[in-house]
């Protein structure tokens, strides 16, 4: 038997085969914890995409999933793609259209405006229009490519599989204007929501402060999301989950703490178009310090139907910490974080509205 080579180097890469591969698509990677406004953040020319982008991967994704922004020049398209990856979409402004088609078979066009959330199912040919002739259109996209390039670490197979995923999309004419399926726990399963912004919300008393929310199952993902909302002088319970939660504030003016248990409280004050993404495991909280009720779009992991990447931990980050789960409750937090707060409503002039939620615990 022969003997091993040896050598002086060792085995482990310094960068992980995703962020190799954004380092081959030619634009710059976004980090940190925290976007203060996506409809603001600079683009660059992004040659693969056919528009301007930028692709985001806050420190709280763990690489789990990513997110990148993109515009559609007015009165244009995108380059038609295809690829290993789920990808949920959010239209941060502008209108326009996407087309969605397995190898092969027909195509089908659905039209989409500011608010507007979907999904091309995972490895079908789509492409993007702008629907105006004289703004651009820029979309919000969460995909699961970290996790998926870094498994298989092949990007030619990851853009270049022929499989069509039927299980998932085959070619259903109302794929993207059927009315969808609402199960119990405020889970809503479709493929096209179209406005985020205006959606009807149901009560979630687990959270407090009078919240209410919608989760969405989209396009067979295991991606999903969740639209919450809290009332003016209110602010919601203390939690944590696994990593990748992209929170995108569509309404409303406050700030999220957040913080690993037994560190250091790190704030981060918000406004429409802020994002943020809480690291796996640690606690953080959201507070509506402004004159408006606030409105967030969380897209993530942890979906109610294909089971995985959260585990156990998706259906426990509204139960008390006392009784196993992940939840802090208002009688249970440190008193700095009441503090803040009433500082807080008395910088922004509003009415703090906390105390019959403390009564109620």
């Amino acid at each position: 038997m022969a003997e091993p080579r040896i050598s002086d180097k060792p085995i482990a890469e310094m960068k992980s085969s995703y962020r190799k591969w954004v380092e081959s698509e030619g634009i710059s990677l976004i980090e940190g914890f925290f976007i203060e406004d996506i409809r603001t953040v600079p683009l660059e020319p992004w040659e693969r995409k056919g528009g301007p982008g930028a692709i985001i991967c806050l420190e709280g994704t763990g690489e789990t999933d990513d997110a990148y922004i993109c515009e559609i020049p007015p009165g244009k398209s995108l380059r038609s793609e295809k690829h290993l990856f789920e990808e949920m979409i959010y239209i941060v402004s502008g209108r326009g259209a996407t087309t969605v088609w397995n190898e092969g078979g027909p195509k089908h066009t659905f039209e989409w405006q500011e608010g507007s959330l979907f999904s091309p199912p995972l490895n079908t040919w789509h492409q993007l229009f702008n629907g105006s002739g004289s703004q651009p259109a820029r979309y919000l996209a969460i995909t699961s490519a970290p996790i998926m390039i870094n498994l298989i670490h092949n990007v030619e197979f990851i853009f270049n599989c022929d499989y069509p995923f039927t299980d998932r999309y085959n070619s259903e004419e109302d794929y993207f204007s059927n009315e969808g399926t609402w199960y119990a726990g405020r889970v809503w399963e479709t493929n096209f929501v179209p406005d985020v912004k205006n959606l009807k919300l149901l009560e979630w008393k687990e959270r407090g402060a009078g919240g209410s929310q919608v989760r969405f199952q989209i396009s067979e993902n295991t991606l999903c999301g969740h639209v919450s909302q809290f009332p003016v002088g209110t602010y919601k319970k203390a939690h944590y989950h696994g990593p990748g939660a992209h929170v995108i504030i569509l309404s409303g003016k406050g700030y999220s703490l957040m913080w690993p248990q037994g560190q250091p409280i790190q704030r981060y004050d918000w406004k429409p178009g802020s994002m943020v993404v809480p690291p796996a495991n640690w606690l953080h909280q959201h507070f509506n310090a402004g004159a408006d009720p606030a409105r967030y779009l969380a897209l993530r992991w942890g979906s109610k139907k294909y089971h995985g990447m959260m585990g156990e931990q998706a259906g426990m980050s509204d139960v008390d910490i006392k009784q196993g789960g992940h939840q802090i409750e208002y009688e249970d937090e440190d008193p700095i974080v009441r503090t803040t707060f009433e500082e807080a409503c008395a910088k922004a002039g509003i009415k703090n509205q906390m105390e019959k939620y403390y009564k109620k615990g």
